[in-house]
């Protein structure tokens, strides 16, 4: 079936493991003068390497999977890696060997590591692209919106190696049986099915299901309209009874919780100690020479569990009786010369890095609103107060993606809520960092809507 169905990764996983077996084994085997020291490495190490890549699915990689994501498996394997490294010459502690060269041999082994495997995946895009191999063909039961965005994703993309074959339209006047689906895809051996859910009752359902599972083809289905399902369910058993929770939160998890506040902390030190310490006192002469009032401005918002905190920011505006009431416009009175210097490159965001080391926030997440603006939309805009999940951030991925600053009408916070829902469910430390280099590039370009 392998072979019949031009899929490769049943063989690409082992190979895998083994050229990483290699090249952790190989680069470590100048640290050893005793063979049978080095083959109780190559052996204790090789085996806790391959249980905490089936723990963390490590070879879990498909090719529709995101690049944040493997960058994500990467980092989280390499940190354990290193750990089992250091704890071995630690029982092992009369090889004597320096530190930083076995901090310097774990790190080389992971960069050849991930060069290998991101190799690998880019060249099977490119193989899929110009090639035509590793390629599977594909039908799609059902035509509505979400599937005819899956018919243009599969039209569009052609180095995920997808080839539909046939769309079938189950709404036409003429309408095709579930049968009549069934033997075109035996007639054509199409690997892989993909459903609308709204399109089938129950019965045609089952029979859906049964015909993959005794045919081996792979069965996928489509969210239709209904909420519930276009949701990230999590799938869980209490026993032997299946439960479903509404989404997983991969921040909420105690090892990703510890890497986020761990990143936190460094970064707003970094800025702090780097940046603040001296601009601080420059930005307070011009700020205060400008107009009266205090250096910083700080504002009551909605964070963690919708609990209010103190949100500090450098002083753009004249002091004014509206300023915890209606957000900036436009070319505002209220903004001082200094202050749209600040705003247009961000600089006034700064001191929220003093609530980051609070706790208060996060350097990526849902940007937090005035509380009267939260309680608006809270009441206005379906699935707003999900944001709240999370910590919220100096910046998100909502605001790299366009969606900064004066909110215009309805669809820009309700666009920005789905970003925002899209980042806590799909979290990432790879994921931060693309954002707040994005947040860099963006305010060095300058944005049209930083005013």
């Amino acid at each position: 079936m392998i072979f019949k169905r031009g899929r490769y990764s049943g063989f690409l996983r082992p190979i895998s493991y083994i050229i990483d077996l290699l090249i952790i084994n190989v680069l470590a085997y100048r640290f050893f003068e005793d063979n049978i020291i080095f083959i109780n490495y190559t052996v204790s190490v090789s085996l806790l390497w391959i249980i905490i890549a089936l723990r963390s699915n490590f070879y879990e990689i498909y090719r529709f999977t995101r690049l944040t994501n493997i960058l994500t498996l990467i980092g989280k394997q390499g940190v354990l890696f290193i750990l089992i490294v250091f704890a071995f010459f630690g029982v092992f502690n009369n090889l004597n060997r320096d530190p930083l060269s076995i901090l310097n041999y774990t790190l080389f082994s992971l960069l050849c590591i991930t060069l290998t495997k991101l190799a690998v995946f880019y060249l099977l895009k490119k193989y899929r692209l110009l090639l035509k191999g590793n390629l599977r063909k594909v039908v799609i039961i059902g035509l509505n919106q979400k599937t005819d965005q899956l018919r243009k994703f599969f039209l569009e993309n052609p180095e995920y190696g997808y080839v539909l074959a046939k769309t079938f339209d189950l709404n036409k006047d003429d309408k095709t049986t579930l049968d009549e689906c069934l033997a075109f895809i035996e007639e054509n051996n199409v690997d892989e099915i993909y459903s609308s859910v709204a399109k089938l009752n129950n019965k045609e359902l089952s029979q859906l299901i049964d015909y993959a599972d005794n045919n081996l083809k792979i069965l996928k289905f489509l969210p239709d309209n209904k909420e519930i399902y276009s949701k990230r369910l999590d799938f869980t058993y209490y026993g032997y009874l299946p439960i479903l929770s509404l989404r997983k939160i991969p921040i909420e998890e105690p090892f990703n919780k510890f890497i986020k506040r761990s990143f936190d902390i460094i970064l707003s030190i970094i800025i702090i100690v780097g940046v603040l310490s001296w601009l601080t006192p420059i930005l307070a002469i011009f700020i205060m020479l400008e107009s009266k009032g205090p250096v910083f401005f700080k504002q009551r918002r909605n964070g963690l569990d919708y609990k209010e905190f103190y949100c500090y920011k450098f002083r753009s505006m004249r002091p004014n009786p509206e300023a915890h009431l209606h957000q900036i416009r436009k070319n505002d009175p209220r903004v001082t010369r200094v202050g749209k210097v600040i705003r247009k490159t961000s600089i006034d965001e700064l001191p929220q890095f003093i609530n980051v080391l609070k706790g208060e926030m996060s350097v990526v997440g849902p940007r937090p609103h005035m509380v009267s603006h939260t309680h608006m939309y809270a009441k206005r805009i379906d699935k707003f107060m999900v944001r709240h999940f999370i910590k919220p951030g100096i910046t998100g991925l909502a605001q790299v993606s366009g969606y900064r600053g004066e909110v215009e009408d309805d669809n820009h916070i309700i666009n920005r809520v789905k970003y925002d829902i899209f980042y806590l469910e799909n979290w990432s430390l790879f994921l931060d960092i693309k954002i707040v280099f994005q947040t860099i590039y963006n305010a060095l370009r300058g944005e049209e809507k930083a005013y």
